[in-house]
């Protein structure tokens, strides 16, 4: 989510809490702690019920929700890892956006992703050294302009309020809020902390040389740290600014927006794409 490194691992953690959930709401009402205190509840209200009422009404529905919440995010877990199943949350490639029965069919990765995404953009601070020296913690910026005309910037850039030449849009679990901001959009659909493929990035930087004739040209993802990064990464470096990626990740990007982060995965991602797209056209 926020983070590039080990990101898969927070969808075990929902895994094993909804699993716990499913666990105590499926016992034995007698042997429950959740359904004593429902039953304490109750009689407080003067609500006369017997266990099998109780059993009916607040255990099966939760165990049938929290039982599912279990199996889906273990499955996007292991999704993640394998760096498969990318479309079957049914995000359009044309408009970005995300059809209403991927939420009720999702809903366990839809709400949490959604709702850590929203506290994380308004509430998490990072430090930055000022020229003093000094350092402050400030919100993150929804996008930031890291060279002239090229931005990085997470799911809530929309709130810049402008239009662009070219969006590349990263994220598979957010729909696209730029839709009919932008002369052009091209969508890579990637998990949170996974790399496009090399194919992919070669592609998406064409695009993006040839979205910058029409306007500014922003990259985003979730939070505009990894996959963004990556992606601009080789942008910078097709548009002639940079000859490395290395260089356009330490000259042109981190300068402009320093949490900006690139895990291992990433790193050879790049490295890969130079070799193939790069250092082959250099040597012809």
């Amino acid at each position: 989510m926020g983070a590039v490194h080990g990101v898969y691992l927070k969808y075990v953690g929902l895994s094993a809490l909804s699993y716990a959930g499913y666990a105590a709401v499926s016992t034995e009402p007698g042997e429950s702690l959740v359904f004593e205190a429902i039953l304490r509840l109750c009689r407080l209200a003067g609500v006369k019920v017997t266990t099998d009422y109780t059993m009916s009404l607040f255990r099966a529905a939760p165990a049938l929700a929290l039982g599912y919440s279990s199996a889906l995010n273990g499955l996007i877990a292991l999704l993640f890892k394998l760096r498969r199943g990318m479309g079957m949350l049914g995000k359009c490639p044309e408009t970005g956006r995300i059809p209403l029965w991927s939420y009720a069919l999702f809903f366990p990765f839809h709400a949490p992703t959604a709702l850590y995404t929203h506290v994380h953009t308004r509430v998490m601070r990072h430090k930055r050294k000022l020229p003093n020296g000094k350092s402050v913690r400030e919100i993150v910026p929804v996008a930031s302009e890291v060279q002239p005309g090229w931005w990085v910037g997470g799911c809530y850039a929309h709130e810049l309020d402008r239009d662009w030449g070219g969006v590349i849009d990263l994220t598979v679990e957010f729909p696209e809020r730029l839709e009919g901001r932008t002369a052009s959009y091209m969508l890579v659909p990637t998990w949170d902390g996974v790399p496009p493929t090399p194919e992919q990035l070669e592609e998406a930087a064409d695009f993006a040389v040839e979205a910058r004739k029409k306007g500014d040209v922003i990259v985003h993802c979730a939070h505009g740290r990894g996959r963004s990064t990556t992606v601009m990464c080789a942008c910078l470096v097709r548009a002639g600014l940079f000859p490395t990626w290395e260089e356009a990740f330490e000259k042109g990007i981190k300068p402009g927006r320093s949490v900006c982060k690139l895990n291992r995965a990433m790193k050879s991602a790049l490295t890969e794409w130079q070799s193939q797209y790069v250092n082959v056209k250099k040597d012809e």
